[in-house]
């Protein structure tokens, strides 16, 4: 009987090593994902896992930090950033390869609940004297970047700054600090405001996208991977029918939005 238990210990424990052994032999991938893509894309990369066995690591921040940890590493296999005016200031450096379409996101304003203050779907509002106002920090993420650009069509990005309570990096510092009641108004990726933790307490006021044009998400290998032919099915997989309803459950408007040049 001893002898038998043994025997089933030792089996047990063999299985286990060699479960180990095979997980730990999976390739581990790098995925540099903006902040407010996150969400969508770790629910395709686990289901990538478990179609290609590999496991998909993903380093989250904003889109320009991301982008020069790639850079210093020399290592990852995908860059998502939160516009494409990212891939056109670095492609000229020799790290980003090819790409594929995956939505697009649009800048939004964001508000509490029930929109108390009445903020009308205008940036300019962001210069009312009577509203704490925080925005993005144009050198570190997407959404500050793209503020910028909004808030300078209409010459007025210098006045907001000034009157901003706070800079902060990326949406998701933006989406807590509304909903810790430090703002009553921002500016932020429309999808961010969808996310349930951020839908029950704020409102998202959209712009016409004659302000706010619409920016498409370029997911991008990079020439570092040592996993071509998987990188370009993670890729195939995020652009299809299947990762783009992905994106839609998540507020972002799909690859096949029509967007005025």
């Amino acid at each position: 009987m001893f002898q038998k238990v043994l025997l089933q210990l030792g089996l047990l424990l063999s299985l286990s090593v060699g479960l180990a052994q095979a997980q730990s032999s999976e390739p581990e991938m790098l995925l540099y994902c903006g902040i407010t893509m996150v969400k969508p894309m770790t629910e395709i990369a686990q289901q990538f896992e478990k179609q290609a066995m590999v496991r998909i690591k993903i380093a989250q921040g904003g889109s320009e930090d991301l982008y020069q940890s790639a850079k210093k590493s020399g290592q990852g296999d995908w860059y998502l950033p939160g516009e494409p005016s990212y891939r056109n200031k670095h492609q000229a450096e020799g790290i980003l390869g090819e790409f594929v379409t995956v939505g697009y996101n649009q800048m939004a304003m964001i508000v509490p609940k029930g929109n108390p203050k009445k903020v009308q779907p205008d940036p300019r509002e962001m210069l009312r004297k009577d509203l704490r106002v925080i925005l993005g920090n144009a050198e570190s993420g997407s959404v500050g970047q793209e503020s910028k650009t909004v808030l300078d069509k209409l010459n007025i990005y210098p006045k907001v700054v000034k009157a901003t309570a706070f800079l902060s990096p990326d949406s998701r510092s933006l989406m807590n600090a509304m909903r810790k009641d430090e703002a009553d108004l921002t500016m932020s990726w429309r999808a961010t405001g969808f996310f349930p933790e951020n839908a029950a307490k704020l409102d998202v006021i959209d712009l016409d996208t004659k302000i706010a044009k619409p920016q498409a998400l370029l997911l991008i290998m990079l020439k570092s991977t040592n996993q071509v032919a998987q990188a370009k099915a993670f890729m195939t997989l995020t652009a299809s029918e299947e990762g783009q309803a992905i994106f839609r459950k998540y507020g972002f408007l799909d690859n096949k939005t029509a967007v005025a040049r």
